[in-house]
């Protein structure tokens, strides 16, 4: 678990801690997918040694109900806020997100990487927006243990990165499209090559092929051919067409 004192938020609630685990009625911890409510749940109803529930806001009115009724100081972790769900002795405790306090993210990572054994993991892992918050922090370190894998560009959409096109050069732009959609294949197989030729619909042939103009980002291999003749290729008074494909992506 990573420390109180780097949790996202903690200089605004840790003050407060002593006396929300003294409340003498339920309490009711919630906040963001990801977010380490569950955690924190757990953690709370063991230093007041109560009992727990999770999803609590899965729960059917009447069952939660009864378990309140069962359970007078018991801890429920949430994603929603109580609402008119529980009674009014229920105190709830929202648990901050990294949105919410961004100077935390590095806190949390390296907290995370002393857990992964992971020397010196590079700052941009704790680079927001972070989807899935604390959850997605620790993906995107041991995606980086695992792979070497740096997270996408933030700015880019939810399937991977833009498309850095060339201008409106067709050659160029299938050459980056083929890189991007194979260096994903490879990820999302963890290099195993059969798997991302499975993934790409190509024969193991033309999967080496394509490692050999793009290169490998699991194995760390750079591309070994210049690629298609086509790339090569000078219209009168224009540079190279591959002067102007970005370089192979991380």
């Amino acid at each position: 678990m990573i420390p109180m004192e780097s949790l996202p938020g903690s200089a605004q609630w840790r003050g407060s801690l002593e006396a929300l685990l003294g409340h003498p009625g339920p309490l009711w911890v919630y906040g963001e997918l990801g977010a380490g409510v569950s955690t924190m749940a757990a953690w709370m109803a063991a230093q007041r040694g109560a009992a727990l529930l999770d999803d609590a806001d899965r729960l059917e009115p009447g069952a939660l109900e009864a378990w309140f009724q069962a359970n007078p100081r018991g801890v429920l972790a949430a994603h929603r806020g109580p609402g008119e769900q529980a009674p009014a002795a229920c105190l709830g405790f929202r648990l901050p997100s990294l949105q919410d306090d961004p100077d935390a993210a590095p806190r949390c990572l390296a907290a995370m990487a002393e857990e992964e054994d992971v020397q010196a993991p590079p700052r941009a892992l704790a680079a927001l927006p972070c989807p899935g918050n604390l959850r997605g922090l620790r993906n995107r370190l041991v995606r980086w243990k695992l792979l070497g894998q740096l997270p996408d560009d933030p700015a880019a959409g939810p399937d991977g990165p833009g498309l850095p096109l060339a201008s409106e050069d067709l050659a160029a732009n299938l050459h980056v499209l083929e890189r991007i959609l194979l260096h994903r294949a490879l990820r999302r197989s963890y290099g195993n090559r059969v798997e991302a030729a499975r993934r790409l619909g190509v024969s193991r042939r033309q999967l080496y092929l394509l490692i050999a103009r793009h290169g490998d980002p699991v194995r760390g291999e750079p591309p070994s051919s210049a690629g298609p003749k086509r790339l090569n290729k000078r219209r009168p008074g224009q540079a190279s067409v591959n002067s102007r494909i970005p370089p192979t992506d991380r």
